[in-house]
């Protein structure tokens, strides 16, 4: 209802607020039915409209332009109409709801894509980026894309560059946004649980001052969230290369042949068909044991000869 302490000082019929708040007769309609704006004043046959309802309009006018949905605007204006501050909870609202990173978006053209990415068009990782809100459209322009964060676009393109087909950074975008959606709930729990309970427990509690004190209170904890994953993110990739470099290195290397043994040069053509053959990791054992069967035939064969042959000594015809 229209506050009772504040003096309506204009009135005005439906068609008149419609222009004077610059809106529609529908529209004002429309959010009478949703309860967002308060019932005019009957008076004979006509409905009246006061300053209440061109600063309500206004309000919800504000509110939609801040990207509010209908539903969240009327929790608003409820909590303003039972008298809980409507300026703290904005407060609150605009910290949750702001920018939670430093970063400024930016614009880049459907020809530069092309060029960071490999100089060659390609509308289905174009189609992928929008789905992913990587890139996001941009009205009446078909060939500019807002960047919502340009750091992520150019990863992409240095991930490509590497060598990472668009394809594989596309699914490796989605694997980690579960991932860190994850995370960012643990943490909302977390600080819900031990932070923000005495603001949500009570709805009686929640005045204008309280709704400013919490709205203080994310604007300390929000760089928390990200230091926290920097740090261990930066700890993890550390541990992790490290080990996985280590582990490529030892794989690599040709084994240590044992003491008393030399390495010997085979043509790939005859390990290929021992492998074949015998299976890889017989080939060493195979190689081997025909070697010593060679030498004990060799051996053999010349304990077999006859002596004068054996010993260079040639009969005489």
């Amino acid at each position: 209802m229209p506050d009772p302490d504040l003096p309506a000082r204009h009135t005005y019929r439906i068609e008149d607020l419609a222009h004077h708040t610059g809106t529609t007769v529908r529209t004002i309609r429309a959010y009478q039915d949703r309860g967002l704006l308060p019932r005019p004043e009957r008076q004979g046959r006509a409905n009246l409209y006061s300053d209440v309802h061109v600063t309500r309009l206004h309000q919800i006018a504000h509110l939609l332009d801040r990207g509010y949905t209908l539903a969240s605007i009327k929790e608003v204006l409820d909590a303003w109409d039972t008298g809980r501050g409507l300026a703290g909870i904005l407060g609150l609202v605009t910290e949750v709801e702001g920018p939670w990173t430093d970063e400024q978006p930016d614009r880049v053209t459907r020809a530069e894509l092309e060029a960071r990415f490999g100089g060659t068009p390609d509308d289905d990782a174009v189609a992928e980026a929008v789905d992913l809100g990587v890139l996001q459209p941009v009205t009446g322009d078909p060939d500019t894309f807002l960047v919502p964060s340009p750091q992520e676009l150019a990863v992409a393109a240095e991930l490509h560059a590497a060598g990472v087909p668009l394809p594989a950074i596309s699914v490796h975008l989605r694997e980690l946004r579960g991932q860190v959606e994850h995370i960012a709930a643990r943490f909302l729990e977390f600080t819900t649980e031990y932070v923000f309970a005495r603001y949500l427990a009570d709805p009686d509690s929640r005045t204008d001052a309280h709704a400013a004190e919490a709205a203080e209170l994310v604007r300390r904890l929000r760089p928390l969230a990200q230091q926290t994953v920097d740090a261990e993110l930066a700890r993890a990739m550390h541990a992790l290369a490290t080990r996985h470099l280590r582990t490529q290195l030892v794989a690599q290397r040709p084994p240590r042949p044992p003491a008393g043994t030399r390495n010997v040069s085979l043509p790939a053509d005859t390990i290929d068909a021992v492998e074949r053959l015998v299976g890889r990791e017989r080939v060493s054992d195979f190689f081997t044991l025909a070697a010593e069967r060679e030498v004990r035939a060799r051996a053999l064969d010349a304990l077999a000869e006859p002596p004068r042959k054996r010993t260079g000594i040639q009969e005489t015809p």
